[in-house]
């Protein structure tokens, strides 16, 4: 078992974060763990290396103590997605979090057509944020702008695609795979592959499987890591 020395020292712990928590809230939860069972002190350094929205699950890097230094570094890995498309309707933030409002044909869509679409957007690609995001514009975060019904253009911005694999076809439902690089919006690529087929797209499930060589199978859920902590003392 490790000691408080050794979260002071530096460990990157995997956590596998459950759906409806903000990355904030799973990083909050695991500061006081270590804090109330090991005695860390309440200034103990701890953060994560790239926000999941609650909607999404999967593997969140969270670095403590010294290994905090290496945040940006491991942000800036390739990240592995699994998730699901729900094809013909749109939802103004491109996932769950909204009601949908508008609906589009998928009579055309055949496997075919999803298949040769997907080259599209391999290597790099332009990608605009969605106005439901966490990304400042005038000192205010955008998803605030559009709580209050505001307008704002957003520029867009360059992003690689490696890998994109579709790996079930029940329509509307689509279900794939995408290995991409930083700063990658996979709801922004759901709704720019149902416009590139002539229809609408929205994300309705995303779980991040792998950061780098980091996978989410050597991870453990916040509950498990806090019990783990328990049995330590």
């Amino acid at each position: 078992m490790k000691t408080a020395e050794d979260y002071q020292n530096g460990q990157i712990l995997l956590i596998d974060k459950p759906l409806h928590w903000s990355s904030f809230q799973a990083v909050n939860k695991l500061k006081y763990a270590l804090i109330n069972k090991l005695g860390l002190p309440k200034k103990f350094k701890i953060g994560h290396a790239g926000t999941l929205d609650p909607l999404a699950t999967g593997l969140l890097l969270v670095c403590t103590g010294k290994f905090t230094k290496r945040i940006t570094e491991l942000q800036g890995q390739a990240k592995e997605y699994t998730g699901t498309f729900y094809i013909g309707a749109t939802t103004p933030s491109y996932d769950l979090e909204t009601e949908i409002d508008q609906t589009f044909p998928t009579v055309h869509i055949d496997e075919a057509l999803i298949h040769e679409t997907v080259k599209q957007f391999l290597g790099e690609i332009d990608q605009k944020p969605p106005i439901y995001s966490a990304i400042k514009k005038d000192g205010v975060r955008l998803y605030e702008h559009a709580r209050a019904g505001e307008i704002i253009e957003i520029a867009s911005r360059k992003t690689t695609i490696h890998e994109f694999e579709i790996t079930k076809i029940a329509l509307p439902i689509i279900d794939f795979r995408v290995v991409c690089s930083k700063g990658t919006y996979i709801r922004s690529l759901a709704y720019d592959f149902g416009k590139a087929m002539h229809s609408g797209s929205h994300l309705t499930a995303l779980r991040r499987t792998k950061i780098g060589d980091y996978d989410v199978n050597n991870g453990v859920d916040v509950v498990q890591f806090e019990a783990s902590l328990t049995e330590s003392t």
